[in-house]
């Protein structure tokens, strides 16, 4: 049997579909894996805000169409980048067993978010940072930022900005911890949902590859991140829109803290729900209920004006 398993060409997108080939060799090394690259419109611009480039899966249309036309027979995402609305014909097989979800302070000078001076700039290219950031640290500044990992790194020091927000995942996952001065809380930047976690996809027909690729699948991860893609998708919101969620299962339980806002930080609800495990998904729409409830529907309509504009 051969695989052919395409996945963006970024170090970090090769490293990820690399290790999703390994867990696959383990469990059946009789497999050949092919290894396809795949340009998205992600990668093309890498210089436009990722909210002002417009439709949603900037960093995976391409893969899935890929997918789709079968020209792959197994994608492979960064789920946080996966639109909420599967394309028909193709599955998430798969969610492994997930990497930190946290964001991750890269600094030289300050310790924390909480240590840097007003009127300091703090680099991300991410609405959903920022409107943490700004909400409890009003007296920063946010400067944007784009590009792979690598690239990020280097610009904010360039330009010197205090620090750096990044996904504590993906610094792992390519040897770099060691850059982390600290991971932030999840109550401070609750991350966004499915941050952290890959998602294995297939086409729904192909019942051979589905007992193949679903040996990878974790269930306690599955059910953190169907709860947090499910309070995105019922808020209406797109990956890069002001909203994070971050699930967290105890035996049965499972718990789930949401947060929705405005870019500039002026506005913000975050708030949590409990229940069973074997449901996450209607624990993401009650959150979501409850967020709306709170304000969240005036500052979606807002969040709605400002894309207009």
């Amino acid at each position: 049997m051969k695989i052919r398993l395409g996945t963006r060409a970024s170090v970090l997108a090769r490293t990820q579909s690399g290790g999703i080939a390994d867990l696959i060799r383990a469990r059946h090394p009789e497999i050949i894996i092919e290894e396809v690259l795949i340009e998205t419109g992600g990668d093309q611009d890498q210089a436009t805000p990722l909210h002002e480039m417009g439709s949603p899966g900037v960093f995976s249309a391409e893969v899935e169409r890929a997918l789709a036309d079968g020209e792959i027979d197994v994608a492979v995402h960064s789920l946080k980048d996966l639109p909420v609305e599967q394309p028909p014909g193709l599955v998430i097989a798969a969610i492994p067993a997930r990497e930190d979800p946290s964001d991750a302070w890269i600094s030289e000078g300050y310790p924390g978010l909480v240590d840097v001076p007003p009127g300091s700039s703090v680099a991300t290219g991410s609405l959903r940072r920022s409107c943490q950031i700004l909400h409890r640290y009003p007296h920063l500044e946010i400067a944007g930022i784009r590009g792979n990992l690598d690239t990020r790194l280097r610009v904010h020091q360039e330009r010197g900005d205090a620090g750096l927000v990044l996904a504590a995942a993906g610094l792992n996952r390519l040897g770099l911890s060691n850059r982390i001065r600290c991971t932030l809380s999840t109550t401070e930047i609750t991350p966004a949902p499915g941050q952290g976690a890959l998602a294995v996809e297939i086409r729904a027909e192909d019942e051979k590859l589905t007992s193949v690729v679903a040996e990878l699948d974790d269930a306690s991860t599955r059910a953190c991140v169907d709860a947090e893609r499910e309070f995105l998708a019922a808020l209406g919101g797109g990956c890069h829109l002001p909203i994070g969620a971050i699930a967290v299962r105890t035996g049965g339980q499972l718990s789930l803290c949401g947060v929705l806002g405005l870019p500039d930080g002026s506005e913000l609800i975050r708030l949590g729900f409990e229940g069973s495990a074997k449901d996450p998904r209607s624990i993401g729409r009650e959150l979501a209920a409850k967020v709306r409830k709170a304000g969240g529907d005036a500052i979606l309509h807002r969040l709605d004006q400002q894309e207009k504009i």
